[in-house]
């Protein structure tokens, strides 16, 4: 598969400069691509996670004809449901695990670990054990992120459960696993154990698994692979799209405000007490977008220019930005306009940096020119 140009643009910084960017593809024939990432210490590939059910691999310049994995069998789909995460474990060159995030037949969502055959080739599609089930409500706002922490625990992004206006008010209900981002320890425990220094241990009417809350429909977010901070792209409601900013010193039980917020506003009243919520570092209203993909601090090298920059974006309008602090102060830059629906980014082993557009089946990377 030869690689294509398939879009140029200007890159402002926020000093006026401009620097060539390209996003230039690396894999098509995909169905509806999701996700992507790599394995620890594996970089000569990536794995692309279809919304229908199957896990892809790219190696080599092209994208393998078999699937490591295959759970169309398994899985709802699609509208906001399917195979909506994947995450490796830190330890996978030595065990094969890996962890699966996805919504069953039923519409619930599904936390899975697989094990990778004996030359890593293949998964083992009957090694399956499940350690969350989670019931939907609705069948929107599942979240599906799933990703490993510095600390080496499993961090679960869940949606408030769908509909519209969190009907049942789960953001903010610390007794239901719904509107949370979840910190769990997979290594202990059966299936799993709770990590002791998670921020409600020990408290009563509240689920030890809660690392965060106030959340809408957390679809992707990341750690800093150089500092450890996480980074949340918090889908919003009907006027704002958020970014939410946990640094690396946090010990957990932030509150990021959905439903008393939509970004830094009220929602439900123009009198709501933002006491105690944790309000976003970026955000933008639906004359640019409507529905935010969260992506990762570039730590590559193709574009120098990025080095530390935030990259995200948008999933109706194809819009890429990024996000720097400068003198106390975060600084929003349109990086693109893109014709990309862009459901998903993803480093590969170095730090570089790709682009999953849902709906033509492609993956792109960024590129300096």
């Amino acid at each position: 598969m030869k690689p294509v140009l398939a879009v140029v643009v200007a890159l402002l910084l926020s000093t006026g400069s401009a620097q060539r960017i390209q996003f230039v593809k690396v894999a098509d024939g995909l169905s509806a691509p999701v996700f992507l990432t790599h394995a620890p210490k594996d970089p000569s590939r990536l794995f692309v996670v279809e919304q229908r059910g199957k896990i892809r691999v790219w190696e080599k310049g092209r994208l393998l004809p078999d699937p490591f994995l295959d759970l169309s069998q398994k899985v709802s789909c699609c509208g906001e449901r399917g195979l909506l995460g994947l995450a490796f474990h830190p330890q996978y060159a030595k065990t094969g695990y890996f962890f699966v995030n996805y919504t069953n037949q039923d519409g619930n969502t599904v936390i899975a670990r697989y094990q990778a055959s004996a030359d890593s080739g293949r998964a083992d599609a009957s090694s399956a054990t499940i350690f969350l089930t989670i019931q939907q409500p609705y069948a929107n706002h599942n979240g599906g992120m799933i990703a490993f922490g510095p600390d080496g625990y499993l961090y679960i992004g869940m949606g408030d459960g769908g509909s519209g206006g969190d009907p049942h008010n789960n953001a903010q209900n610390k007794n239901t696993l719904l509107g949370k981002i979840l910190r769990i320890d997979v290594d202990s425990g059966s299936p799993y154990g709770i990590p002791q220094d998670n921020p409600f241990v020990g408290k009563s009417g509240v689920r030890p698994e809660i690392w965060a809350y106030g959340l809408r429909n957390p679809w992707r977010f990341s750690f800093d692979r150089k500092t450890g901070d996480l980074w949340i792209g918090d889908v919003g409601q009907g006027r704002i799209e958020e970014i939410d900013l946990q640094p690396a010193s946090s010990r957990g039980g932030e509150n990021y405000g959905w439903k008393l917020m939509e970004g830094s506003e009220c929602f439900l009243s123009d009198n709501c007490n933002k006491t105690g919520l944790v309000l976003p570092v970026a955000e933008y209203d639906h004359s640019q977008g409507c529905s935010v993909t969260g992506g990762y601090v570039y730590r590559g090298k193709a574009v120098p220019s990025l080095a530390g920059t935030y990259i995200y974006g948008d999933y109706c309008s194809g819009r890429v930005w990024g996000a720097t602090r400068e003198n106390g102060k975060w600084e929003i830059v349109e990086l693109a306009r893109t014709t990309f629906s862009i459901s998903s980014f993803g480093e590969d082993a170095e730090g570089e940096l790709y682009l999953a557009d849902h709906k033509s089946g492609t993956v792109y990377k960024l590129t300096g020119k």
